[in-house]
């Protein structure tokens, strides 16, 4: 008598080209692959709260790259610097990134990360969110026109890396990996009640692959 072969176990897709996320997920020894989302981010109006643009924005990140893999779990996020009701995402040029920094300096202000993890066929489709409130110090003009020269900003929510220039904040309340861009205590906890998060066993190797063509 032959043996059924039940349907394969989700593979985990992060939609996401962030070397950072992709570092948070490899450190919590996660096996996973690497397919960015390729949406608008400029798409939505530009008065949408933040934490609406951060949730949609992940939202429709997850669905571009679930379409391409049906049959596996797509975890897609995404990170808006909120400074009151005005969002801040990642700076466009040099002088957006100066300009970022120069309101920043000095304040408090939430980094909200939006997660949205779609799984079809375990019928998962749920979008959670993580807020962290950040003091930055008052910064020189120099300091602030260094920073922007080394081009750390880049493909960064607010025009800073919490990584990159530590000295740069004095305090972080709430998740520490929100501020770099995926929250992981609440990515495992999506994950495990999913029941799609894929435990390294002995032996195997783990990390990020990247994609090769499209499925």
């Amino acid at each position: 008598m032959s043996q059924e072969i039940g349907p394969a176990e989700p593979r985990l897709i992060l939609a996401s080209a962030s070397p950072r996320r992709q570092q948070l997920l490899r450190e919590a020894r996660f096996d996973f692959i690497v397919h960015p989302a390729e949406i608008d981010e400029d798409a939505l109006p530009a008065d949408t709260l933040p934490l609406d643009l951060a949730r949609e924005l992940a939202i429709r990140k997850a669905r571009a790259v679930s379409a391409l893999y049906p049959r596996d779990a797509v975890l897609a996020a995404d990170t808006v610097v909120a400074f009151g009701d005005r969002s801040l995402g990642k700076p466009a040029d040099e002088r957006e990134a100066l300009r970022m920094l120069e309101l920043l300096a000095g304040t408090t202000h939430i980094v909200i990360t939006a997660v949205s993890l779609l799984c079809p066929p375990r019928k998962v489709d749920v979008t959670r969110h993580a807020m962290s409130a950040v003091r930055m110090r008052f910064l020189t003009r120099r300091e602030m026109s260094q920073y922007v020269a080394g081009g750390e900003w880049r493909g960064k929510a607010g025009g800073y890396g919490i990584q990159d220039r530590d000295p740069f904040v004095t305090r972080v309340g709430g998740s520490w990996t929100n501020v770099v861009g995926l929250p992981m205590r609440l990515v495992k906890s999506m994950l495990t009640d999913a029941g799609v998060w894929p435990v390294r066993r002995e032996g195997e190797g783990t990390g990020a692959r990247r994609h090769e063509g499209t499925e």
